[in-house]
């Protein structure tokens, strides 16, 4: 491939986002704080470089993939920052889970500029990172998502254009707000089954093949033991971490009075995760974890 990328961000999404744009054969320079995930990314075949802005200035597409939206803003904008440090016609494509409004404004700022810039968070979690099978939502400009196509198919088996600047942002937040809810339901109900004396696997599978079914009962179930090679039955170790969906919820629920919506049940999942949170070391847990707010030890 002729085109070099640069891809900033190199956490538990974006090093195995990384390493699928090589595996895919694309020549890519990478940045992140975190020294040694730039080793394993060189090791693999990627060059490394000192700084975002300047693995990206020799870019005709630049992805970043970082924490909240102070970070992305500040990659961005700050001191030696994106929009400058790109030539006209650079693709950026930001892959984090933000609000919406900083989306809209650095799409927005990105265009006076002459760049084109897409917003595109995933959905799939750790393990699709690893197999390359993320689903983008993306929002932006249709000619910017062509450009971009062919390394989201290297990292993603669905793509969905959402909108303009900032749907796709929106898409994730709806996204998530239900997965917060259904997974506290699910450890409800699980949690209740259980207190009553039924096997947790036993009622898994009668959830799973009745109308509760949904995807923790099919692909992430909280409780222990149930499901092989899934958080709960590895401490919770690994996974999405209750702490980022709490900070998902917050998402949603600021988007939620930004337009006068009611979000009844999302505001309350996101209090039961920051009750959940902020009990010992619960945070950098999975949040399926958000079973120990229910269960009962005997």
């Amino acid at each position: 491939m002729s085109n070099t990328i640069a891809f900033i961000g190199l956490g538990h999404m974006g090093k195995p986002m990384a390493l699928n744009l090589l595996k895919a054969g694309h020549r890519l320079k990478v940045f992140d704080l975190n020294a040694e995930a730039m080793k394993e990314l060189q090791a693999a075949g990627a060059q490394v470089g000192e700084s975002a802005a300047q693995i990206a200035k020799e870019a005709q597409m630049v992805f970043t993939m970082l924490p909240a939206g102070r970070h992305v803003r500040q990659v961005y904008e700050g001191e030696n920052g994106l929009l400058q440090a790109v030539a006209p016609g650079t693709v950026l494509v930001d892959c984090s889970t933000i609000d919406a409004q900083t989306s809209q404004d650095l799409a927005t700022k990105a265009a006076k500029l002459g760049l084109l810039m897409l917003d595109a968070p995933v959905s799939g979690g750790t393990g699709g990172a690893i197999a390359g099978t993320l689903t983008f939502m993306v929002g932006g400009e249709d000619q910017a998502l062509e450009k971009a196509r062919p390394y989201l198919d290297a990292m993603g088996k669905n793509i969905f254009h959402a909108g303009k600047a900032g749907a796709g942002q929106v898409a994730k937040i709806c996204n998530n707000m239900l997965l917060g809810i259904l997974m506290a339901g699910t450890a409800e109900a699980l949690a209740l089954g259980v207190a009553h004396g039924l096997d947790p696997a036993v009622l898994s599978s009668i959830m799973a093949r009745s109308s509760g079914r949904n995807w923790a009962t099919e692909l992430y179930n909280p409780w222990p033991g149930v499901m092989p090679d899934v958080p709960a039955s590895r401490d919770y170790q690994g996974g999405f971490a209750t702490g980022l969906m709490l900070k998902d919820l917050g998402l949603a629920a600021d988007a939620a009075v930004s337009q006068n919506s009611a979000t009844p049940l999302g505001e309350l999942a996101r209090n039961l995760f920051a009750l959940h949170a902020a009990q010992g070391q619960n945070a950098g847990l999975d949040f399926s974890s958000i079973l120990n707010l229910y269960r009962q030890r005997r």
